[in-house]
């Protein structure tokens, strides 16, 4: 009869145990000086060998040359325990045998020595679903076993073990198996059957165990049913629902890009292909882990679980992104991931949630823009710049000799209108003295001024001193219905402020349109009212205070325009 590859290349020593190295040197010298505890606790995550050390550590202690840490595997104790028909090593499961009645028959066993062995062991897996009652009846008997038993008790929640129990026991946490360590198990599996397995192949199924042994060895016994003596990646990856580097590099070239588009046809080619929507979402969250890891720690990190080919072209793809976006992405496809378990419309939750990774590649963080935007994050091409609807500056108009009448040294300069003739036009006939003509407007003056104070006078007033400081930097151009501001990135932020809005309308006594205009360069402040005498002493010792100094470095133009003593206002 066929045995499945898990159960066939079980370990039936501790030399043939891997990955568990904490365990096995522990017990092993445990055993060679003698110092048997009478209960253990094994627990850890499935498949990684906690039913497998307690066999070995029966084989061990009821071997006829032991006990000793090398069974030797034919005496009829080791063939017994390896077939599962000892009597003197009872193996109890614990998912159907968990009540209080049970626990008694195995109390009222405990009491008679062992029929032909050196120990009576009992292996008790999935024991964490025993009940109360139950841990309760085994409690003396635990504590106060007789010289010729050994409890083994085998469990993935160790924390549902009563600390009563727990306290009377010697505690093995198993670890999952790295990803090196099943790649080299499965390959040497795959020589030993005479399987023909391409490198990918093993990775694919080394990675659907996610450190399970059991697991992995599982997948590699579905695949060969399957593919026959040669297994390839992509029926493999198929089989088992996984999906290929290509598939994750396409989101990660249109966050790059910043192509929504290409996001929405991927997943539109993974319905019609009728794959899984949350094995994507789960595979898109270990992509973005390991490009993280990638950026972070290097390519040759022992903490990324992919084939060497696989960790070159995450170097490759990490290069394009800051650990920032990466994080972002991360936490975006994890409550993707969570919210796809739940999901009535998996598709729609998917569509969302890849539009919200463009969407956050296009985000730049605090500090960039307290920096003027001037460091765009990598992978985000820079903003285009903020169209510019000041109206040129008119240009000086040429030189006069002089004693030239002050109506043209103040007239605007000819504009062109077609070729320039070369014919010398007379000289203009001799005018009345009258005014000098005011110059032309420029932003901030023509009632731009009366504007700008009257918004500084209330903004200040109202305690708005931010706001003020924006307006202040910035050029106030009066349109009628329409206030525009031209300022800097810097500003920009407090110009566009719901409250501003509400003291234009209220100054205006209409609603009135507010329009913000990026300039690259900063308009001249207008000079600002004197705001009072000349500081006291603690104010100049406030202004001398490093942190309000660092303060006003981070936000030019910000003032200290008041200091108050809280003690004494207290």
């Amino acid at each position: 009869m066929y045995q499945v590859i898990a159960r066939k290349y079980r370990p039936r020593s501790f030399a043939e145990l891997i990955g568990q190295e904490h365990v096995k040197t522990t017990i092993e010298n445990a055993i060679s000086q003698r110092r048997i505890a009478h209960g253990y606790i094994f627990s850890g995550q499935r498949g990684t060998g906690k039913t497998t050390v307690a066999r070995i550590l029966a084989r061990c202690l009821n071997c006829e040359q032991g006990p000793t840490i090398t069974p030797c595997g034919v005496c009829a104790s080791c063939s017994e325990i390896s077939g599962g028909g000892s009597i003197d090593v009872i193996e109890i499961d614990a998912a159907s045998n968990r009540g209080i009645n049970e626990m008694r028959e195995l109390r009222e066993s405990v009491r008679f020595r062992p029929a032909r062995d050196r120990y009576k062991i009992f292996i008790i897996d999935e024991a964490h679903q025993i009940t109360n009652e139950a841990f309760n009846a085994l409690l003396k008997t635990l504590e106060e076993p007789p010289e010729w038993v050994v409890f083994v008790m085998c469990t993935t929640e160790s924390h549902k073990i009563p600390n009563t129990i727990a306290s009377r026991c010697q505690q093995f946490s198993f670890r999952s198996v790295d990803y090196d360590i099943v790649y080299e198990r499965a390959r040497w599996i795959c020589e030993q059957e005479g399987i023909e397995a391409e490198p990918e192949a093993l990775a694919v199924i080394t990675l659907a165990g996610e450190g399970s042994v059991r697991d992995s060895l599982s997948a590699l016994d579905q695949a060969i049913a399957c593919c026959g003596q040669k297994l390839e990646a992509a029926e493999v990856r198929m089989l088992l629902g996984r999906f290929s580097m290509q598939t994750l590099e396409r989101v990660a070239d249109a966050l790059v890009d910043l192509d929504a588009r290409r996001m929405l046809e991927l997943i539109q080619e993974m319905e019609r292909g009728g794959q899984n929507l949350q094995h994507f979402a789960r595979e898109l969250c270990r992509f973005f882990r390991n490009l993280l890891v990638t950026r972070v720690a290097g390519a040759d990190s022992r903490l990324i679980a992919a084939s060497a080919n696989e960790r070159q072209r995450l170097d490759t793809l990490a290069a394009k992104f800051s650990e920032e976006d990466l994080t972002r992405y991360l936490h975006l496809v994890l409550n993707l991931f969570q919210d796809l378990q739940t999901s009535l419309q998996p598709r729609m939750h998917l569509e969302l949630g890849l539009v919200r990774l463009v969407h956050a590649g296009r985000l730049q963080s605090i500090e960039e823009i307290l920096r003027g935007g001037a460091l765009p994050s990598a992978g985000t091409p820079p903003p285009p710049p903020a169209p510019r609807s000041t109206p040129p500056v008119p240009q000086p108009p040429p030189s006069r000799p002089s004693g030239a009448g002050a109506s043209a040294a103040f007239a605007p300069a000819p504009v062109a209108a077609g070729p320039v003739s070369a014919k010398v036009a007379p000289p203009p006939l001799p005018q009345p003295p009258a005014a000098p003509a005011p110059p032309a407007p420029k932003p901030g003056s023509g009632g731009s001024s009366e504007w700008r104070e009257r918004l500084l006078d209330t903004l200040n007033e109202k305690g708005m001193t931010f706001i003020a400081d924006a307006i202040e930097h910035s050029d106030v151009i009066d349109r009628g219905n329409e206030l525009e501001l031209v300022t800097t990135k810097i500003f920009a932020m407090a110009a566009r402020s719901g409250d501003l809005q509400k003291v234009v309308d209220a100054l205006a006594g209409r609603a009135m349109k507010v329009k913000v205009t990026i300039s690259e360069t900063a308009p001249v402040a207008a000079p600002s009212k004197p705001r009072g005498p000349e500081p006291d002493e603690m104010t100049k010792m406030v202004l001398d205070n490093p942190e309000v100094q660092r303060y006003r470095e981070l936000f030019p133009g910000s003032e200290v325009r008041g200091v108050r003593n809280l003690k004494e206002s207290s």
